[in-house]
């Protein structure tokens, strides 16, 4: 059975796509290729990989021709499964599905409540817009042969339109981020990080404003936006700047880090989402700090490993900071008990086992 994974937004080795899902299915013996931009055509990790033109990089061309750049592509691999990640390439599913083919829409957030957050849509239409873009979502969905989504809150809204859905959660692989280095140092290290994509949304001026309370660093990896924000926190002393970084460099942030922070606002595609950077800490053994969401807060208090604060209060950030700082042993015991958490439960190992089956199913 030959497989295709397509995207129109993600990068040649996202982690979901590539890292976990494609590797997964190839190493169990599938015939995987991976349609993407930016990259020239090679083969990793037994996955056959696809690139198409990235071009101008603005919406509109992306969603016109990198999508038709995708679908192209998708038409010369003639694959048995197309197994796809964007809510734009929605329209390319229901084409291929037309021809025969078997589709999965592996869905990675809540497109109509995210597009309430996006700050580039006026106003004014963003929920007139959410509540269309959300009936021809639930229309496409019921045409599709399976739904992958990446939390039990997307779950719940697409069971009842599909019943072939199954929640597949972004966990962390065991191994990856599992720190080989002197883990007594890093708890005595005056120094927390943050790791991913950073904005105001994402609590970027709240953080800034923590950094003027702590008695130590924050260690920033990942795209900014806006881009300006960069400024911000060169001239910041408590922060460092790190760019974008490689996996083995995140590895070893962790490892020298106290801390995880990921203190996200209370906006509409937060509040249920389950970011992966929080399990990612807690595979790599420290305590998170994070925003004090019901359902992140269900994790982080049943297994005692962080501290959940109001992440509109840069006072509530510092003072979970410092009290780290000043408690390194129940720091210690706070990522001991994540990692053991990540160990039992919270791990791709599992979760791939969910995402094998269905193909198995398919191929029988």
């Amino acid at each position: 059975m030959k497989i295709c994974h397509m995207t129109s937004v993600h990068s040649p080795f996202d982690i979901r796509i590539f890292i976990k899902e494609c590797t997964s299915l190839a190493q169990t013996g599938f015939e995987v290729h991976y349609i993407v931009p930016g990259i020239e055509d090679t083969k990793v990790k037994d996955v056959f990989i696809h690139g198409i033109s990235k071009g101008s990089g603005n919406r509109i061309h992306r969603m016109t021709t990198t999508v038709n750049s995708v679908y192209m592509k998708a038409l010369d691999i003639n694959a048995d499964v197309y197994h796809f990640h964007d809510s734009e390439l929605i329209p390319i599913g229901l084409k291929l599905k037309r021809k025969g083919k078997t589709i999965i829409y592996d869905i990675h957030e809540d497109l109509p409540r995210a597009l309430l957050s996006k700050k580039w849509i006026t106003p004014l239409i963003r929920k007139p817009l959410a509540n269309l873009l959300e009936i021809y979502e639930n229309n496409s969905a019921k045409k599709f042969d399976y739904l992958i989504t990446a939390t039990p809150f997307i779950t719940e809204r697409f069971i009842r339109i599909n019943s072939n859905t199954t929640n597949i959660n972004n966990y962390p692989l065991l191994k990856e981020l599992q720190s080989t280095s002197d883990k007594e140092q890093r708890f005595k290290r005056k120094q927390v990080c943050y790791v991913g994509g950073l904005g105001s949304i994402r609590g970027s001026n709240q953080l800034l404003e923590a950094a003027n309370f702590i008695n130590g660093t924050i260690q920033v990896a990942g795209p900014l936006s806006p881009k300006e924000l960069e400024d911000k926190l060169n001239v910041h002393g408590s922060f460092n700047y790190l760019g974008n970084i490689s996996r083995e460099e995140v590895k070893e942030l962790l490892s020298a880090s106290m801390a995880g922070i990921v203190t996200f606002l209370p906006e509409p595609n937060h509040i249920n989402a389950q970011p992966n950077k929080m399990f990612e800490y807690m595979s790599a053994g420290i305590p998170v700090i994070c925003s004090n969401f019901p359902l992140w807060r269900s994790i982080i208090e049943r297994h005692n490993c962080g501290i959940c604060v109001d992440p509109e209060s840069p006072k509530d950030i510092s003072s979970a900071i410092n009290y780290l700082f000043e408690n390194p042993e129940i720091a210690k015991k706070m990522g001991e008990n994540g990692r053991r958490a990540v160990e039992g439960e919270y791990n791709w190992e599992r979760e791939s086992q969910k995402l094998i089956s269905i193909y198995q199913k398919i191929n029988k």
